[in-house]
């Protein structure tokens, strides 16, 4: 709605106050009243007046708020199309820099990748390592970067870096702590543990002093259920004393220790080859036996061979027959090859040369079964053996297919009886068979060389008899 003028209200007013006083009072109160209602009317006059003013000075107030606010708009207006164009150049710089980061990211994701498959190749190294007893730091050092989703920054690359320079200067050193460790009864027994590198760890307690095996995934120290031999010992105690500067090292990170304190022996080895050993066993007796006794008789005989044809070439030589039979007869009871050839030839010296040859040769041959008795046999028995030992290899692999049928291949130490048999026998018949056969071929060639020897003085004493007649022929003509 419009308002109305403020003069109009004011008339008005002035009308419905004189037409009321018109009609309720008498004609000396009008002059009052008309008097009140000029005052009435001055006041509303102005009043009015008053409101109007008011009312232009907010006109004036709202329409230079009006003018500010379309200003501070216009303003806005502006800042927001510079705050448009911010943002159009801020999503260019923005894509620059996601496709820059992009292709940092490789390179980052790059070398995360290397460093935490180096830190799990660490681990793996420190895990197995038994320089990590008591060692947990060098664990929490690398924990980090084997998360996934972690970054590496350059103080974990260099505190990985200085794990592995610790293994390192750790792997060159010799070491001593006060430690505990599960003992050969399987009780935490606290003693002192030398770190010989990586490779040895030897513990020392007030009982005994032994090796010890590092468990990686108990990350613990586990004493070798069996004492080194005494050799062994001796030589860490003088060691450990300061008494030697060598020490038995294991480059094979426990399993040459194993097998030294948990070898079998001798005896539990053969009785692994099954009952075929003990055949070969009494095969390789018997050959010793007839080689001690072949050994002792040739050598007797080539030294009898040689002083007794000493003698009686020399008395041939003389012409003392008598001489030479007396040597004969002297050595008759030990009934020696040589003195049965000699006999027969002297027997046989006044015939022919062609005769006394061949009386010589057939004495020679007479004593050869004697000379080379035995020696046979050892071929034979070096030849058995294998055999054997073939056999029983046949035995154990029919036993080792027997448990498979039955049983199997799931587990390994049910057909370990079968192989142990088939490999022992092979083993011990090879054993027993090489030497025999060296030894027949040592003795083969010595009897060899005996009968050479005989047949050499056979033909000497040959050219003795002979000359011996030519010059009695020449002075029984003379």
């Amino acid at each position: 709605m419009k308002l109305r003028s403020p003069y109009f209200l004011v008339a008005c007013a002035a009308l419905l106050i004189f037409v009321v006083v018109a009609t309720t009072s008498p004609a000396g109160d009008i002059r009052q009243a008309v008097q009140k209602a000029d005052a009435d009317r001055a006041a509303s006059v102005t009043e009015a007046q008053q409101a109007e003013a008011d009312i232009i000075a907010d006109r004036d107030k709202l329409m230079a708020e009006v003018l500010r606010l379309e200003k501070e708009q216009a303003d806005l207006e502006a800042d927001l199309e510079r705050l448009g164009q911010r943002l159009v150049e801020g999503n260019i710089e923005r894509e620059k820099l996601e496709q820059k980061w992009s292709t940092r990211e490789l390179g980052f994701r790059e070398i995360s990748g290397n460093v935490r498959v180096a830190a799990r190749d660490l681990e793996s190294l420190l895990k197995a390592s038994p320089l990590s007893g008591g060692q947990d730091w060098r664990f929490e050092a690398i924990s980090p970067l084997l998360n996934t989703g972690y970054f590496p920054d350059i103080d974990d690359i260099t505190g990985m870096a200085n794990v592995f320079f610790d293994e390192i200067q750790r792997g060159g050193e010799v070491s001593l702590e006060e430690a505990t460790f599960v003992g050969r009864d399987g009780e935490p027994t606290t003693g002192r543990i030398y770190h010989l590198g990586k490779f040895t760890t030897i513990y020392q307690t007030s009982e005994e002093i032994g090796f010890l095996n590092w468990s990686p995934d108990g990350r613990r120290f586990f004493a070798l259920g069996e004492l080194p031999p005494r050799r062994v010992t001796k030589s860490i105690e003088a060691y450990l004393s300061g008494d030697s500067d060598r020490a038995p090292v294991d480059m094979s990170n426990g399993a040459a220790l194993r097998q030294l304190t948990q070898g079998a022996s001798l005896k539990d080895q053969l009785l692994a080859g099954g009952p075929v050993v003990w055949p070969i066993l009494f095969i390789a007796l018997v050959a010793l036996l007839l080689v001690i006794y072949k050994s002792i008789y040739l050598h007797r005989l080539h030294g009898n061979t040689d002083r007794i044809m000493g003698e009686v070439n020399e008395l041939a030589n003389q012409g003392d027959w008598a001489g030479c039979e007396g040597v004969v007869n002297r050595h008759k009871g030990q009934k020696w090859p040589v003195v049965r050839m000699l006999k027969a030839g002297l027997a046989a010296r006044d015939e022919k040369r062609e005769t006394l040859e061949s009386v010589l040769q057939e004495a020679i041959l007479r004593e050869l079964p004697q000379v080379q008795r035995g020696i046979a046999v050892l071929a034979v028995l070096g030849a058995v053996a294998p055999l054997l030992g073939l056999l029983g290899t046949v035995t154990g692999m029919i036993d080792t297919f027997r448990i498979i049928t039955l049983f199997g291949t799931s587990d390994p130490k049910l057909m370990s009886g079968g192989i142990s048999e088939a490999l022992v026998t092979t083993e011990v018949g090879l054993v027993v068979a090489i030497p025999i056969m060296l030894l027949h071929t040592l003795l083969a060639r010595r009897s060899d060389h005996l009968i050479g020897d005989m047949e050499e003085k056979a033909v000497q004493l040959t050219n003795i008899i002979e000359k011996r007649k030519l010059i009695t022929s020449g002075t029984e003509n003379r």
